[in-house]
């Protein structure tokens, strides 16, 4: 069998124990006036689960039938070596590290932050486009959050106090 039929047995089965969690315990403990709601915490697990478990039994069964020869565009997994995996590896490190810093650093230092180093991952160099770009993209999501939707997000460093 296929890896990628392999995966998608290991994923069958995990989705199969989600389903059953979904469908049978979740709802039993739900108050009795939720129980007459027409959407219950548990539908969206539900919804989830019977759609993992019809995709991955249609990869296990084979019945997506991919082209017999790749074309150049697709990716092959026999020439992940080709690809720019690294470039992909710094940009997960960097989300990472985004999420880590946005309490203790402040959004806009974070926000500013992770765009420009994103940008110069990714090849960006034009650095008197990208530096304001950045400043006024963090600063409109920032205000957008905090001053439109009434969300609270703290701006600068704790240090700060501001």
């Amino acid at each position: 069998m296929a890896l990628d039929r392999w995966i998608a047995f290991v994923i069958l089965i995990i989705c199969l124990a989600y389903g059953y969690t979904a469908f049978f315990t979740m709802d039993a403990s739900l108050p009795p006036f939720m129980q007459r709601n027409p959407v219950w915490p548990s539908t969206f697990p539900k919804a989830l689960a019977v759609m993992a478990i019809v995709t991955s039994l249609v990869i296990l069964l084979g019945l997506e039938k991919p082209p017999a020869d790749p074309k150049p565009l697709d990716i092959n997994y026999r020439r992940l070596g080709d690809y720019k995996v690294g470039q992909a590896l710094m940009l997960l490190v960097l989300m990472v590290a985004y999420a880590l810093l946005l309490r203790p650093a402040g959004f806009l230092i974070a926000t500013v932050g992770f765009l420009i180093l994103g940008s110069t991952i990714l090849g960006e160099r034009k650095f008197h486009i990208l530096i304001p770009v950045a400043l006024l993209a963090a600063g409109i999501i920032w205000y957008l959050v905090q001053g439109v939707l009434g969300i609270y997000l703290r701006p600068w460093p704790f240090f700060l106090g501001v």
